[in-house]
């Protein structure tokens, strides 16, 4: 088999999946175009915006992508490519694309309110406090991580950092010209989606060096990056959408869709051959040069491409505010993530057709990897391989801004979220009212205040170096946080009397996998890093906390059931 006859196979299966499988889950959330959504029953011209799918599309593809379809496949090569290609089949259709649908779903139908909210009524205070406390960590960990990563690009890449800055630049004139001038979305996006091309030669040509143009040193100009980066993601989690995040978000996302055009022709055009071994064993030395057992690492690495918790914050914290009609939910939804799968395919062919030996050295870096497999894929199209390695390097890099700035805004939802008083009462309007109540409340509601305090605390955890210590853990976590909203979604389904199985099954695979992934950091740390054993013994017990609550109403729905008794619910 070649690499374009299984990027084919591939395509066809994700295509086949979307209209049945997908088509499944839109008879069992009875998905219904009438119902109003929360877009427009609780406009507010902030977070609350109707958005033509297109547009919504873009910004949600590229804040769930960023590099990790990418990254997560090539870490897993090492196993062989037959174990990512299947988890990247299975999990992508079954559990990923699943888990991001409910996500949103259960979001509109609960007012736009994130996971965290429906699982205080199905949990009560304490499971919300808890699972919020959770994402809270996690989102820290993303911002603080994803931070260092990009200030370090800019410093080693210059090119990156003024095509970056072009995005951001041009996202609120796109916003003006659509917002206010009147100006049709395919219009300016024959304009704009252009001159975001344009900007990454621009960016080649006119780096913005500040160690060898500007004497920084390359301390000081990460610094001075983190400090640029700071004051974005600031202002991304403040300012109305439809100026920023999602133009910014939709304009970025044609270059994730121009990077899977040309590796989906390259790879036709080359017809590479496969020079990997499928299965090297159950235990294999991986880029970080440990010995890694196939369960859990497997499913630890490979998140975006088939399962990711980050998603369920996207899909809840910012997409579901901005969904049109539920007729958009499933296309946005499940489709978004089947895409990312495709995406993870071509990110394994890239190394697949690469010498084994080469693999072991390149692979270490998965950006590098991918950009060199797919630039010497795009020798068969007449292209300068050097050429198309700065570009999907660049692109590539572009996304990482994409999770930056929406995990920024999920944060801030998080930190109100956090520090709202128990629900009293169906109305937005009065818990937002009681919440005002006290000082202390008042400040952290406040979408300034709690926007300052996400930051400053990521920034913080970013300069002090914490993050980087952290981030062995955070694979395991994230996928904990995947684990608990199929929990919150097991719950949502068993209220309404449908097949509740469907979400119950990949909780309890991913739970297993997950604690299991957190069990091997605390062993592998014991005694070395107690930041690790802590954390992981942390996330541990609040995440079996939160699964023994869910399995006692699970059970007891289940017994009010067989019994012939009604088990009250108030859960929309």
């Amino acid at each position: 088999m070649t690499g374009s006859l299984l990027l084919c196979i591939c395509l066809a299966y994700f295509v086949a999946a979307y209209f049945a499988y997908g088509g499944y889950l839109k008879k069992v959330f009875a998905v219904d175009p009438n119902r109003p959504t929360p877009a427009k029953t609780q406009y507010d011209g902030v977070d609350f915006v109707p958005t033509p799918r297109i547009v919504l599309f873009g910004h949600h593809f590229a804040s769930i992508a960023g590099p990790g379809p990418i990254v997560g496949p090539i870490m897993a090569a090492y196993f062989g490519w037959l174990p990512a290609l299947i988890w990247i089949l299975i999990g992508c259709v079954f559990v990923g694309a699943f888990h991001d649908f409910a996500a949103l779903v259960i979001s509109v139908r609960n007012k736009g309110h994130s996971i965290s909210f429906v699982m205080e009524k199905m949990m009560g205070f304490s499971g919300r406090q808890l699972f919020v406390g959770f994402c809270f960590a996690c989102l820290l960990l993303v911002v603080a991580v994803f931070t260092n990563m990009v200030s370090g690009m800019f410093v080693k890449v210059p090119a990156v950092a003024t095509a970056s800055l072009i995005f951001i630049g041009m996202a609120p004139v796109f916003a003006y010209c659509t917002n206010k001038l009147g100006m049709r979305l395919k219009v300016a996006s024959l304009i704009f989606i252009p001159l975001v091309f344009l900007s990454v030669p621009f960016g080649a040509a006119f780096p913005i060096d500040l160690v060898n143009s500007f004497g920084f040193t390359p301390e000081s100009a990460k610094l001075f990056w983190t400090a640029v980066l700071a004051v974005y993601i600031l202002c991304a989690s403040i300012v109305p959408v439809q100026w920023l995040l999602q133009p910014r978000d939709y304009m970025n996302s044609f270059l994730l869709y121009g990077t899977l055009l040309l590796g989906f022709v390259a790879i036709l055009a080359y017809n590479p051959s496969i020079q990997m071994d499928s299965f090297k064993g159950f235990e294999a030395v991986t880029a970080d040069g440990n010995m890694s057992m196939l369960f859990p690492t497997l499913f630890i690495f490979i998140a975006c491409g088939a399962c990711s918790g980050f998603h369920a914050l996207v899909a809840s914290g910012t997409t579901s505010k901005q969904i049109r009609s539920e007729k958009d939910m499933l296309p946005v939804g499940y489709g978004a993530m089947l895409v990312e799968g495709v995406l993870g395919i071509m990110a394994l062919i890239a190394v697949m057709a690469m010498d084994p030996s080469s693999f072991t050295e390149v692979g270490k870096n998965p950006v590098v990897a991918f950009s060199t497999g797919m630039s010497q894929f795009c020798v068969a199209l007449g292209l300068d391989p050097k050429y198309s390695m700065v570009f999907l390097s660049l692109a590539i890099s572009a996304f990482m801004m994409t999770s930056l700035d929406t995990a920024t805004r999920l944060g801030r939802f998080l930190v109100q979220e956090l520090f709202m008083p128990k629900a009293v009462s169906e109305d937005q309007k009065e818990d937002f009212e009681k919440a005002q109540e006290g000082v202390f409340r008042k400040v952290l509601t406040n979408k300034y205040y709690a926007s300052v305090f996400f930051v400053a605390f990521a920034m913080f955890m970013a300069l002090s170096g914490e993050a980087a210590a952290l981030w062995p853990i955070f694979g395991a976590s994230n996928q904990l946080m995947a684990a608990l909203t199929f929990l919150v979604i097991t719950l949502w389904l068993l209220s309404k009397n449908v097949n509740w199985v469907i979400s119950f099954i990949p909780m309890i695979f991913m739970m297993v996998m997950s604690l299991w992934g957190v069990f091997q950091v605390i062993t592998q740390q014991w005694g070395k890093n107690y930041v690790l054993v802590g954390t992981g013994i942390f996330l541990s017990v609040m995440a079996l906390m939160m699964v023994a609550l869910g399995l006692s109403i699970i059970f007891h729905h289940l017994k009010a059931h067989y019994s012939g008794t009604a088990a009250a619910s108030e859960i929309q």
